[in-house]
């Protein structure tokens, strides 16, 4: 039998905040309008944290949660390479749900957990 990797599991704090950033993005974008359609959508690229209907525009959307700003703000680890991989796994859903010819954009929700509550910034058209 082999032990879990370390960092993988439900108990992983990462996964933890994770989570809870996906749920605040989430109420976040409902009380702006947006209409959400799928959550942690996975492909052989990558996952798709949230996809969502918003003002006619099918949205890819990247949450990323931090507790502190030591390792950088939110959305500086939205990049390139995590951007092209966002961009193949949205290939993906489109391809799946025969949706090639709708109008795309990519947002990012960053979200700082503070001691007063979570601070969080919506970045339309990210990229």
């Amino acid at each position: 039998m082999t032990a879990p990797r370390p960092g993988k599991g439900p108990g992983d704090p990462r996964q933890r905040l994770g989570g809870r950033g996906e749920e605040l993005a989430a109420e976040f974008l409902r009380r702006r309008g947006y209409h959400l359609l799928a959550r942690n959508y996975r492909t052989p690229w990558g996952e798709v944290d949230l996809i969502a209907r918003h003002r006619g525009w099918l949205v890819f959307i990247e949450v990323k949660a931090r507790r502190s700003d030591r390792f950088g703000l939110p959305q500086e680890a939205v990049h390139p390479a995590k951007q092209e991989k966002l961009r193949a796994a949205a290939e993906h859903y489109l391809q799946a749900q025969g949706l090639t010819e709708t109008p795309v954009r990519f947002d990012v929700v960053a979200i700082r957990l503070t001691a007063t509550g979570p601070l969080i910034e919506l970045i339309e058209d990210a990229f």
